[in-house]
């Protein structure tokens, strides 16, 4: 909101992925550990809402990491036609319909704890949901084998043309005219953005593989003696995004520095 430069569609893409940051820090988390160490005494129904609010947080939170790959690639391998094709109405609009398409699927992911409230539960106190085989193995393939396939794919295309166009860009840089150093920065800055991509993807494998390689043994994580350690690996990611694109991007550091020392409250900012 404060910085003008940060208005673009890139980083509306951003903008998804952080709101969905934040509420994994702001609801899942305190939710998973009164969850899992205290009696529950909120009732069923919030219960019930809770459950869904974790699968429509994490799938928009899968779908807005989706984009933002997807946007590389344009920007990597289209980059002439980035600009007509990416445009911020597209882009606003994807992100509408990334968060419409999980509350959809949480809907059919959540369909019997929706129903019946309560009815997995084995005692008083308890908050917890059981879903069928069929429906964890739909949730299998659909929040981690397709976005993870999708994903590596794009990224080592974009890989591969990345290190093409650093090689081309040291065996010309003598011959580099002013003009054309502005498309030397703007690929520099292309470059840049698919590396801080790569740590982005290696680290939403590691904090999501051991949640979903456990699925493949055992359906009902959330049962199991290891469902607090997976679950909270699975929602470290979201605390890790923030902190990869804030030591990536200088724009970004600098703007963090202007509001953490109230530098904005100035009358010259």
């Amino acid at each position: 909101s404060y910085s003008r430069n940060l208005h673009t569609t890139t980083n509306i893409l951003l903008l998804s992925l952080a709101v969905s940051d934040f509420l994994v820090g702001l609801l899942l988390m305190p939710g998973e550990i009164f969850r899992s160490t205290a009696c529950w005494f909120l009732g069923d129904i919030i219960c019930s809402l809770y459950c869904y609010l974790v699968c429509q947080i994490v799938s928009g939170s899968i779908g807005s990491i989706i984009l933002i790959s997807f946007d590389r690639y344009v920007a990597i391998f289209h980059p002439l036609h980035y600009a007509t094709r990416i445009t911020l109405g597209r882009v606003r609009g994807c992100v509408v319909l990334c968060w419409l398409g999980a509350a959809f699927y949480s809907i059919f992911y959540m369909r019997e704890v929706l129903t019946e409230p309560g009815k997995s539960k084995s005692c008083f106190g308890e908050c917890t949901f059981v879903i069928s085989y069929v429906t964890g193995t739909v949730d299998l393939i659909l929040n981690f084998i397709f976005p993870v396939s999708t994903i590596i794919l794009m990224y080592v295309r974009i890989f591969v043309v990345a290190v093409s166009q650093a090689r081309a860009m040291r065996s010309h840089i003598t011959a580099i005219t002013r003009h054309r150093s502005v498309n030397v920065a703007t690929k520099r800055s292309e470059l840049k953005a698919a590396r801080t991509l790569g740590v982005l993807i290696f680290v939403y494998l590691i904090c999501y593989c051991p949640y979903y390689s456990f699925s493949l043994i055992e359906i009902n994580v959330t049962s199991t003696a290891y469902a607090s350690f997976l679950i909270f690996l699975f929602y470290f990611n979201s605390c890790l995004n923030p902190v990869i694109y804030a030591l990536f991007y200088p724009w970004f550091r600098k703007a963090i520095k202007l509001i953490v020392t109230l530098q904005i409250l100035q009358p010259d900012s």
